[in-house]
């Protein structure tokens, strides 16, 4: 599998027509959150002309390819039941060739929760470098992760194995929370580090003689004049109290 030259590069800009018909603007840069971007070959009505995402038709075949319909209600159910998409909050979008008009009963049809867009003249797939796969008889299946800072992290290009996308991205969604996570964590404490001063108590003040009295002699120091006077004054001290 080639590594898509996106890879670790800032994700473009994309502006296309959902299944409204109104505009949608992603801008990875400012999205904020994890964005799964996934490309997939077809979800438009059916046709005669061979196609390997096809299942056999018959009455009850529902609109659309049965690979790229399992694969787009894969995400929809990723998104409404696997725990890391609530949590990380990852916004997930799907582009296919189709028209606005195949777009909005692929949606309604099998009720999708997340913006699908309308990529008709291939200007999304030209700007994410996505080609053709199968050896170039269809679009190519990929999916882009873009992580909340803007920057693709990785891609998953695998046409027939439409069942791998959805897994993909829960790998990667697990590792994006981790790195926030390791990201936001305090820096470890240094052993025997002193973070904040020790308070003084009663304690640990140093004794002081009463107001107006000399300190004695220190014990073993031989006594000079002014000593003499220190203690004179000390024993008269004493007498007056007494």
């Amino acid at each position: 599998m080639t590594r898509s030259p996106l890879t670790n590069k800032p994700a473009p800009a994309i502006s296309l027509p959902n299944a409204n018909g109104e505009t949608y603007n992603l801008a990875p840069e400012s999205a904020g959150v994890p964005v799964a971007l996934f490309f997939y070959p077809k979800s438009g009505a059916r046709s005669t002309v061979w196609n390997p995402c096809r299942a056999p038709l018959s009455d009850n075949t529902p609109p659309g390819s049965f690979g790229c319909t399992k694969e787009a209600c894969e995400f929809r159910d990723a998104l409404a039941g696997r725990e890391v998409f609530k949590s990380s909050k990852a916004l997930v979008v799907g582009i296919s060739p189709d028209p606005v008009e195949k777009q909005k009963e692929f949606v309604e049809k099998q009720k999708l929760n997340y913006p699908v867009l309308s990529d008709t003249k291939g200007e999304a797939r030209k700007a994410y470098h996505v080609g053709k796969g199968l050896l170039g008889l269809v679009d190519a299946r990929v999916t882009f992760v873009i992580d909340a800072k803007g920057v693709v992290r990785d891609s998953l290009d695998a046409t027939m194995n439409y069942g791998a996308h959805v897994k993909f991205v829960n790998k990667w969604l697990v590792k994006l929370e981790e790195e926030e996570r390791q990201a936001n964590a305090p820096p470890p404490k240094e052993p025997g580090l002193i973070t904040e001063p020790a308070l003084a108590t009663e304690d640990d003040s140093p004794a002081h003689p009463p107001a107006g009295i000399p300190e004695p002699a220190s014990p073993g120091v031989p006594p000079t004049g002014s000593d003499v006077e220190r203690e004179e004054l000390v024993r008269a001290a004493a007498t007056v109290q007494g």
